[in-house]
């Protein structure tokens, strides 16, 4: 399972350690990636993925998945998302 989030696309970050005699060794910063269920108001569902804490926080901003996702660059969005993204956007031209 790759450590990059679903949503925005965010991934590791490499930088330095360096310790007090200014000694530089590489490591990676992960993101702080965690398994929730977002309900789409849509569908009528919920569906499980893998995100960040700042993306948590920007659905949450933006009023939930559906207008998340209608804002959202398809270039950053996962296989799964971006079939969701299709699906809610279907859904919601048969209700108009």
């Amino acid at each position: 399972m790759s450590r990059v989030c679903e949503l925005t696309g965010k991934g590791p970050m490499v930088g330095n350690n360096v310790s007090h005699a200014k000694n530089r060794t590489r490591r990676r910063f992960l993101p702080n990636l965690n398994h929730v269920t977002l309900q789409s108001e849509t569908l009528g569902r919920g569906f499980k993925m893998r995100i960040s804490a700042a993306a948590l926080r920007s659905v949450d901003h933006r009023g939930g998945l559906d207008k998340f996702l209608a804002k959202a660059k398809d270039t950053e969005l996962s296989d799964k998302v971006l079939k969701l993204k299709k699906e809610i956007a279907k859904a919601q031209t048969v209700e108009a």
